[in-house]
């Protein structure tokens, strides 16, 4: 970790670690809240009563479903979880403050408390309110994160709007959830690990090819199109997963046709992003940062918006 790391850390909570012991969750922890409830996890958050009455995150893993999972990979010594969290210490990054079994023998992991809405929710009930004018910083810090957690040499596989947790106000936003990371080396790169949220799945995923970070920026160009439309590219039955399949035998609506005010510089970057060939498709985060930021400069003075949403148009589906 570097010095600046470690001083963001210092004033964050932390910079993580492995619990010596078993987590008694029930005896540490005084549960405010259910956040959310998943396939292979739930989470709530909760007073921290071993540090002062912390607010904090507090998820607790299936074992058995985590263990369908890595079995996976039981031959390439893939890292957890938790390990992957505890690695990260980034402004648009969920803080991960400890991992460890719990003493039902259960994967934890403590993490900082986020008070805002997910993007998911914004997104799905068209909250204009809480991202108008507020849409370009905010995928600057989407793209950052993203930006980070490929430089830590990592694939997220599950960037969608659920796992960007907003700040209050929406005056920033975090990326969550390393459940379905790996490594970005080529045998956790190799066809076959068909998993994510299929309506952000990448065609290479959907069809069970070999894989690299532009899975990534796939994912990530849907959910800016989602953020900027409130509708998702590819209409008709979105209410099945099996919708995925469209990703790479149908063309999205064009972002300039679901959102004609949109800044035509900054459609066709994440259009980009969203193309179905993947050597097509915008090579690195970089790159996409690299071109928003010319978009940053051209609205710096505030006068006008780059994106200005026509409310009235298209439905945004709640099941991703």
């Amino acid at each position: 970790m570097g010095i600046l790391d470690s001083v963001k850390s210092m004033f964050s909570g932390g910079s993580g670690k492995k619990s010596s012991g078993r987590i008694d969750v029930e005896a540490r922890f005084s549960r405010q809240r259910t956040a959310a409830t998943g396939t292979m996890a739930h989470f709530f958050v909760a007073k921290d009563l071993a540090r002062n009455d912390r607010l904090v995150g507090v998820k607790i893993l299936d074992p058995e479903k985590v263990k369908v999972f890595e079995d996976r990979f039981r031959h390439l010594k893939k890292p957890s979880e938790g390990e992957i969290a505890l690695q990260m210490h980034h402004p648009n990054v969920v803080e991960t403050y400890e991992v460890g079994m719990s003493t039902k023998g259960q994967p934890v992991l403590i993490m900082e408390y986020i008070a805002g809405p997910s993007m998911q929710n914004i997104i799905v009930k068209k909250q204009e309110e809480h991202v108008a004018g507020k849409r370009l910083k905010l995928i600057r810090s989407m793209s950052e994160a993203l930006k980070y957690v490929h430089s830590k040499e990592f694939i997220h596989r599950d960037i969608c709007p659920r796992n960007f947790i907003c700040l209050p106000k929406t005056e920033d936003v975090k990326l969550i959830d390393f459940g379905l990371s790996v490594p970005a080396t080529p045998p956790f790169m190799a066809p076959g690990n068909r998993t994510g949220t299929p309506l952000y799945m990448s065609p290479e995923i959907i069809r069970r090819r070999a894989t690299d970070k532009r899975v990534d920026l796939f994912s990530l160009g849907v959910t800016f199109y989602c953020l900027i439309a409130f509708q998702h590219p590819w209409q008709g039955d979105i209410v099945s997963g099996r919708a995925a399949l469209n990703h790479d035998t149908r063309p999205p609506m064009e972002l300039t046709e679901a959102c004609p005010n949109v800044d035509r510089s900054l459609a066709r970057s994440i259009m980009q992003l969203m193309h179905p060939k993947v050597e097509m498709r915008t090579p690195t985060i970089e790159n996409f940062i690299q071109s928003i930021r010319k978009v940053e400069s051209a609205y710096q003075d505030g006068a006008a918006s780059p994106i200005t949403p026509d409310l009235r148009r298209g439905e945004q589906d709640d099941d991703d």
